[in-house]
């Protein structure tokens, strides 16, 4: 059979006799190796297909798909492009063929990666993780996007192929991507605005994405305003809080919480009641008479009275102003009641060797840095290249 040349195409009006033709026939002239011929039948084929007018049977367009199956690798890029743009909209185009596409350049690719639902997850994500950023934007801009798909985007780190998924309402976006992408934004300012218009991000994502944002912050007021950490730090914290205060219903005190707060309005903290409540395993009365004076959460205080080491506790003590004594007293009946086998002894005197060593001064100021958010201190932690020492550190974690 004749080689097709560039003028010889069929027309849809010639269709009809061209459907006569054998398959065996229509198969040799996919054949042809000249690049006009295939030219010309491939721009003949996708000519056909939609339109209100498209007259092509089921056979017919399977057919046709199978012709195109045939010739596309040795297409011109240009025509592939056209190729792509018509079926990408074309839901019985077969996969394979789009597939192949997929993985084109990307001029030829970004058709049927933004549009067609003929790609299942796993092609889109194995095109995401192999090909260029243009062929991953492409996927992040589907109408459509999966979360696994969505996750195997947040995964390139890539800052434009993210924020495309962020804007991109149609994506749905898992509570553990989020959270990776939460962290991610302590690195990449562009991710921040759009993670907060996502309806997929809690209240909690939301404080640590806004906790990171104002210890980033920190430095920079250091630096420009000459203010001390300490209230720089008091003065985020508090924006935090304020901004946050309202998703949290906040939980009525335990009797013992209530207690300990009206024991501790009329005179700090009673060395004699703090003994005797943890000698009676009153340990929520105790926890809460040094905590509430010191400003501390409960939560930190229970976690600092049964650690190892019993620092965090010395510590706390001696900003509270208890005496040698006393301290010796609360470090040895806390060791005593740890759940697991320990040398109260050695424990008890490497403590009171932590509260010898450190004055109320600064005592206090360890424990100022304690009272913030254990969210802030983290990310702040995290932000800086050296912290301000173990006890600081490690206490600021807590929760």
């Amino acid at each position: 059979m004749k080689e097709l040349d560039s003028s010889s195409r069929f027309s849809r009006d010639g269709f009809q006799a061209m459907t006569t033709i054998a398959r065996a026939q229509l198969l040799d002239l996919a054949r042809s190796r000249s690049p006009e011929g295939r030219r010309a039948i491939a721009e003949t084929i996708s000519g056909l297909f939609g339109g209100d007018d498209d007259c092509l049977s089921e056979r017919e367009r399977a057919l046709m798909f199978d012709i195109l199956h045939r010739i596309v690798a040795d297409l011109e890029e240009s025509v592939c492009a056209t190729l792509s743009a018509k079926l990408a909209d074309m839901s019985d185009a077969p996969r394979e063929l789009i597939r192949f596409l997929a993985n084109g350049r990307p001029e030829i690719a970004y058709p049927v990666l933004s549009r067609s639902r003929v790609l299942q997850d796993q092609d889109l994500i194995e095109v995401v993780r192999l090909r260029a950023m243009e062929h991953q934007l492409a996927v992040a801009m589907r109408e459509e996007v999966s979360e696994a798909v969505s996750a195997a985007l947040a995964e390139t780190r890539n800052e434009s192929v993210v924020e495309a998924l962020l804007r991109n309402t149609g994506a749905r976006i898992s509570k553990h991507t989020m959270a990776f992408l939460v962290e991610e934004s302590a690195r990449y300012d562009s991710f921040r605005k759009p993670l907060l218009d996502r309806r997929e991000l809690d209240p909690a994502l939301a404080k640590r994405m806004f906790l990171w944002v104002s210890a980033a912050l920190r430095g920079h007021i250091i630096d420009r305003f000459g203010l001390d950490d300490e209230t720089v730090d008091a003065l985020l914290e508090q924006a935090a809080s304020e901004q946050f205060a309202e998703a949290v219903e906040p939980a009525a005190p335990s009797g013992a919480e209530a207690l300990a707060e009206e024991l501790a309005a009329t005179g700090g903290v009673d060395a004699t009641l703090l003994v005797r409540a943890i000698a009676q395993g009153e340990i929520s009365l105790f926890v809460g008479m040094l905590a509430h004076p010191l400003r501390l959460k409960p939560g930190l205080v229970r976690r600092f009275l049964f650690e190892s080491g019993g620092q965090g506790l010395a510590v706390t003590c001696r900003a509270a102003g208890l005496d040698r004594p006393t301290v010796f007293r609360i470090l040895t009946l806390s060791r005593a009641a740890k759940p697991r086998p320990t040398d109260v002894r050695a424990e008890t005197q490497r403590a009171l060797a932590v509260y010898d060593g450190i004055a109320r001064e600064e005592a206090l100021k360890v424990v100022a840095r304690w009272r913030l958010d254990p969210d802030y201190a983290a990310a702040i932690a995290a932000i800086e290249s050296a912290t301000t020492g173990d006890l600081v550190a490690g206490g600021g974690a807590a929760g």
